[in-house]
């Protein structure tokens, strides 16, 4: 479903599932578990996430008006050309922002 790695502080999410309503205990989980060490700083790496539903979408909206409450952001890197659609038919990229390489995205928390 997913690998976890902390680059620094950062904290690097590859999802290698779609996020969708089926995986919802998995992403929460995931991106959980970066809350609990301090200022959350989290990039999501959507390379080899091949879908979204709405569920999902709710998923990163929620977890990043979290992370923003406590001083932190999520970053998303690499979506592919179909969820890049979802994202902005939904306007929910307007919530991110959004990276072409993850460790570009990793590095920008340093600026």
């Amino acid at each position: 479903m997913y690998e976890y790695m902390k680059r620094g502080a950062v904290h690097l999410i590859q999802f290698t599932s779609p996020l969708k309503r089926d995986h919802a205990e998995e992403i929460t989980s995931a991106i959980d578990r970066c809350f609990d060490q301090g200022q959350p700083q989290i990039v999501i790496d959507l390379e080899n996430v091949v879908l979204m539903d709405s569920r999902g979408l709710e998923l990163l909206v929620e977890s990043q008006q979290r992370c923003l409450e406590l001083g932190g952001c999520i970053k998303l890197a690499k979506p592919n050309e179909l969820c890049r659609d979802i994202l902005e038919a939904t306007n929910v990229v307007s919530q991110f922002e959004v990276f072409d390489d993850h460790l570009v995205a990793v590095g920008s928390f340093a600026q």
